[in-house]
């Protein structure tokens, strides 16, 4: 396993805070890249929790879980909302402008 950067350290210490979690995740929603998303989003789940507990809390697989916030991840809105619920999260869409 590697060793945390001190940038990863900040950020992992920022992404416990849920108002710099949604800015982060709303950042990362502007990549055309799902790929970008989906990686923040397994950030700040383990910034703000861990994957063990939010497979837990969201009643699926901690293999389903890795594999859903991967670069290759699928996941469907049910997925993506228990993940949200058990991080103490909400997603919201708004218009553009």
């Amino acid at each position: 396993m590697r060793e945390m950067t001190e940038h990863d350290q900040w950020l992992k210490e920022q992404l416990q805070d849920a108002d710099f979690a949604a800015e982060y995740l709303n950042a990362a929603q502007e990549d055309d890249d799902p790929q970008v998303y989906l990686l923040a989003l397994r950030k700040v789940v383990e910034a703000r929790s861990s994957l063990k507990d939010v497979a837990l809390q969201s009643n699926l697989s901690r293999e389903t879980l890795y594999r859903t916030l991967s670069a290759k991840g699928n996941p469907t809105l049910k997925t993506l909302n228990a993940v949200f619920k058990a991080t103490g999260l909400e997603m919201h869409v708004t218009p553009r402008g």
